[in-house]
């Protein structure tokens, strides 16, 4: 969007009629007046019209970055329990990675999801660019680990050893005595209870769209959640039509994660965390006064699982350090929404590495 030169040529117009055209316009102090006005007002159309260049050659720039970024993965075997857990690692080639954060997902699909590697929605190839040594573990039973026989089982006390050892990996691959990590969803209430039992390996944590209390008392029969792609795309916002909103979400998005869900996790995933979430919502299911490492709480201001009086009150429990952001307009899904996702980078970016 450029300077509105039609209202220039306006101005033009009404000035060389009062001051060329014989209108009259003869006190000196009118003039002044005039002249001072259509300054202030060229100054502010310049000066919007250099921000709205600003922007969006800042999201040309972040597309630029990742379409000439390379990545290399790498799986690390991994055990506990009897059980085969998948962790790997992605980083950017020609970037120094000297930290490593771990990304944990929620109850249903599993860690591919944060890696849409469409223009630049990727989460992990974003924090690979910024010098991470990004991992990803998908809980026993889901993804790429093992099956369970069990989908009880793998519930959130359960989760979150899975993630102790997980940490516990990275620390012996890397060297690295502090990682950072992040959890989504359900994956808050996991890495929420590894960092209260397990502060000694963690350099900061977020808590992205934490589900900090139950959902309500649902009983919960079936061991396994029968997958489905209507399910998988069901936190994109919607119209009153009940349409997607393809303002917020790109249609190409929802049709990348759906498909990778049906890929990666296919018809059915465990039961353990959506029962333990399924409970009353006077129930609290992080207890942050346990929490003893910066952490930054961050999430939409349109999800409709969150308790936002509980939200709105996590830095009175959360240690020194932490931080509280909340996206207006976002939803449970910021992270890949059209408006929000390099907001939600860059306030992510500001607490893990400033």
């Amino acid at each position: 969007m450029g300077l509105n030169l039609g209202f220039v040529y306006e101005m033009g117009y009404y000035y060389h009629i009062f001051f060329r055209g014989g209108a009259g316009m003869k006190n000196i102090s009118i003039k002044k007046n005039f002249i001072c006005i259509l300054g202030l007002l060229l100054m502010f159309l310049l000066c919007f019209s250099l921000g709205t260049c600003g922007v969006e050659t800042a999201e040309k720039e972040a597309q630029t970055q990742e379409q000439a970024a390379t990545y290399s993965c790498k799986e690390y075997p991994l055990e506990r329990n009897g059980i085969d857990l998948h962790l790997d690692c992605m980083e950017a080639e020609g970037v120094k990675d000297e930290k490593s954060i771990l990304l944990v997902h929620g109850v249903t699909y599993s860690s591919h999801e944060f890696d849409i590697d469409y223009e630049d929605y990727s989460l992990v190839r974003f924090l690979a660019r910024k010098g991470y040594a990004v991992w990803r573990l998908d809980i026993a039973g889901f993804g790429q680990s093992e099956e369970v026989e069990n989908g009880f089982m793998p519930d959130s006390d359960y989760a979150a050893e899975d993630i102790n050892a997980a940490v516990e990996k990275i620390s012996e691959e890397t060297g690295q005595d502090k990682i950072d990590v992040l959890g989504w969803s359900w994956g808050t209430v996991t890495t929420g209870r590894f960092a209260a039992d397990h502060p000694e390996h963690i350099g900061k944590l977020v808590l992205y769209a934490p589900i900090l209390s139950g959902l309500g008392k649902t009983e919960v029969k079936e061991p396994f959640h029968h997958n489905t792609w209507e399910h998988a795309a069901d936190d994109f916002q919607r119209k009153e039509d009940k349409t997607f909103d393809h303002t917020i979400t790109d249609p190409v998005v929802i049709e990348l994660l759906c498909s990778s869900s049906w890929h990666y996790d296919g018809e059915s995933s465990p039961n353990g965390g959506r029962r333990d979430l399924c409970v009353d919502k006077a129930e609290s299911l992080i207890d942050l006064e346990k929490i003893t490492v910066p952490t930054l709480v961050i999430c939409g201001d349109h999800d409709p699982y969150l308790d936002y009086d509980r939200v709105n009150k996590v830095l009175e429990d959360l240690p020194e350090g932490s931080v509280l952001e909340v996206i207006e307009g976002a939803s449970h899904v910021a992270y890949i929404e059209k408006p929000y996702h390099r907001d939600f980078q860059d306030r992510l970016a500001k607490f893990l590495l400033y």
